[in-house]
């Protein structure tokens, strides 16, 4: 048994956490009296509950994000009566917060109700030295301790350890390895957590890039960047993908260093996030030379009307973003993901329709009418999402001005605003839902180069009419209904 416990419920099995990793990794001389233990948001409640209670540490670190919100307070709830319920043989351990949910969550928000300590900010520091104090003191488990806040400043990652080692070889082969080239984020859209840390911060190239090696070689299969706007630094972006374009052109060749096999093998892919006004030539024809099924790219539209962004502190230019995108879809194999944000403030409902339709276009235009690459995935996707009023972000300042009305649980999703009524905002959840349901799972395949929000908005009251709902719904039902209805 180990004395310090680092835990989360991911939201898959397949989404292991780097930042657990980092915190074990900077623990210094109490890194080997550490263990981090995982969970999924589908993994019964009962199991995590018996691997904490018979793993038995003194301290019980967690990580808190706006996905598991409720899950934890869920597991904590239950986790205090088995505490409570068995006192001689169930030593409470000290209960230690963190995570970017509750760095910026109210003091009186009811997750606080479980914690003896609270890390807001970046933990890596701070979460060493709070377990130095409370391990390096005889007895101190039995000592009542208030609930106490440690407001971090920002961590100086050249002095962090990496942390990639820590994932096991099961991760490797079977999961989402996440990495991360920097921390932070330029750009100043007001609805985005990242914007709360303006300033960008790289960690150094040559080591990243050995970690990352490190990695290919152990045989990794997806990694992950956590970088918010990978392209911000152009020169930066080129050379860690022509590093990785490298190793994937090198596990293509005959002969394969990392594998020491010769024969061909299936190469790693990589999912970057991008800002869509960012595409020079030279990132240009780096991302031109990906082979099929190696590169994903998230690219955040968000709003395609200029003065709703302006409101909200993001940068925009519609035509320079709607060509990027046309140029990814017909001249690279990347896999597109590209998001859409309906209720930000000022935005109705034909605002956002008429972007939605601009971005389907542009993402049609291309001349090839096939919406598959060489791995049978469709080569893009528009993710509609609705606003969520995330703790920290400034976008609450409009709140009373646009009459915008919040979920107050998590994920705080926008319920109303001046320009888009409740039962707006409902049907726009259930266009999201089907549109995922039916066009980005190639249910059917809709024309491009028209407008099909407004007629699928249509299909999509139609179906929720007729189901009730929008999810747990038969593939076969559906494209029963969907025959009937011919859209």
């Amino acid at each position: 048994m180990k004395d310090i416990i680092l835990t989360t419920i991911n939201a898959k099995w397949i989404h292991p956490s780097l930042a657990l990793r980092l915190l074990k990794a900077n623990l210094g001389s109490l890194e080997d009296r550490c263990e981090i233990i995982e969970f999924a948001l589908r993994q019964p409640l009962n199991e995590k509950i018996q691997m904490l209670l018979e793993a038995k540490p003194r301290i019980l670190g967690i990580s808190v994000s706006i996905w598991n919100h409720a899950q934890t307070i869920e597991l904590l709830q239950e986790l205090e009566k088995s505490w409570a319920s068995d006192r001689i043989h169930r030593v409470k351990p000290f209960v230690v917060l963190g995570g970017p949910e509750v760095s910026y969550l109210p003091s009186y928000a009811e997750i606080f109700k479980y914690a003896d300590y609270v890390i807001r900010g970046e933990g890596e520091t701070s979460f060493r030295i709070l377990c130095e104090n409370i391990l390096h003191i005889e007895n101190h488990l039995f000592q009542p301790v208030a609930q106490d806040n440690i407001f971090n400043k920002q961590v100086n990652i050249n002095k962090l350890k990496s942390a990639y080692h820590l994932y096991t070889d099961e991760d490797l082969s079977k999961k989402l390895i996440y990495a991360e080239a920097s921390r932070g984020c330029v750009f100043h859209c007001e609805f985005c957590s990242s914007s709360i840390d303006s300033r960008l911060r790289e960690f150094p190239l040559e080591p990243f890039l050995a970690e990352m090696d490190q990695l290919i070689r152990r045989g990794v299969k997806t990694i992950k960047f956590l970088d918010r706007s990978f392209n911000t630094n152009i020169k930066r972006a080129v050379q860690i993908m022509e590093f990785l374009l490298n190793q994937i052109e090198l596990q293509t060749s005959s002969v394969s260093p990392c594998m020491n096999s010769s024969a061909n093998i299936s190469p790693f892919a990589v999912h970057f996030e991008m800002a869509p006004s960012l595409f020079p030539p030279e990132l240009r024809e780096t991302l031109a030379r990906f082979p099929q099924g190696t590169l994903r790219l998230e690219i955040g539209i968000q709003s395609l009307n200029p003065d709703i962004c302006a409101l909200t502190g993001r940068v925009s230019n519609p035509e320079k973003e709607l060509e990027a995108l046309r140029f990814l879809r017909s001249k690279t194999n990347a896999i597109i993901h590209a998001d859409l944000i309906a209720g930000l403030p000022g935005e109705d409902i034909v605002s956002f329709g008429n972007g939605f339709d601009r971005l389907w276009n542009a993402l049609n235009s291309a001349s090839d009418d096939v919406p598959q690459n060489g791995t049978g995935q469709q080569r893009f996707e528009i993710q509609p999402g609705i606003l969520k009023l995330l703790p920290g972000t400034r976008i609450s300042r409009h709140t009373e001005l646009f009459g915008m009305r919040f979920n107050p649980q998590p994920p705080y999703e926008v319920t109303e605003t001046s320009s888009i009524t409740a039962s707006d905002i409902n049907r726009l959840k259930n266009f999201a839902r089907f549109w995922e349901l039916i066009v980005n799972r190639r249910l059917i395949k809709l024309p491009g180069n028209k407008a099909v929000f407004n007629k699928f908005m249509e299909m999509s009251d139609s179906l929720y009419a007729h189901f009730g709902r929008n999810w747990g719904i038969d593939r076969a039902e559906l494209q029963t209904k969907l025959n009937e209805l011919k859209f």
